[in-house]
């Protein structure tokens, strides 16, 4: 994976403000209707795996394996909670942007943007009095540690 020293200032920039635009829009459609759309989160595994191989001059397979274990764990977890109770609990656009998390910050990092995502989400119920039988979004939780992640492993890396 890259370090600050290997990802040039310009790449870095130029791609944390790509990313923060699609997260935000991302954020804003997940609020608003509770899915997190094709059109925005493949695009974003493809650019986050392209400036991870920037980046290293070369196969980015730390990234590439976020992205598979972001998605698949994610699909475990929403595959087990639809079958024991019969309604999605995470749906496959939280599969797909945790994949795109992988793409960005690589399989070690992901557990990060899980933790901070869950934490995160669980502050915001347990403080507005969300009650349990309703629905949350979790993409903007998600958006948040993935991007919270990014920038933290260039500032503090090499």
């Amino acid at each position: 994976m890259f370090t600050g020293s290997d990802m040039p200032l310009p790449l870095f920039l130029l791609s944390s403000a790509i990313l923060a635009l699609v997260l935000v829009q991302l954020v804003r459609i997940d609020l608003r209707e509770h899915r997190l759309p094709d059109r925005y989160t493949l695009p974003l595994i493809a650019i986050g795996l392209i400036t991870n191989a920037l980046a290293q001059r070369a196969l980015p397979t730390e990234a590439i394996w976020g992205s598979i274990v972001g998605y698949a764990v994610f699909w475990l977890i929403g595959a087990v909670y639809f079958r024991q109770r019969g309604q999605e609990g995470l749906g496959l656009g939280d599969a797909k942007l945790l994949s795109a998390a992988g793409a960005w910050v690589g399989i070690l990092a992901l557990p990060w943007v899980v933790l901070l995502s869950a934490l995160g989400g669980l502050g915001f119920a347990l403080l507005s009095g969300h009650g349990r039988g309703q629905r949350l979004a979790f993409g903007p939780w998600l958006a948040g540690g993935l991007f919270l992640t990014w920038i933290t492993r260039w500032l503090f890396s090499g």
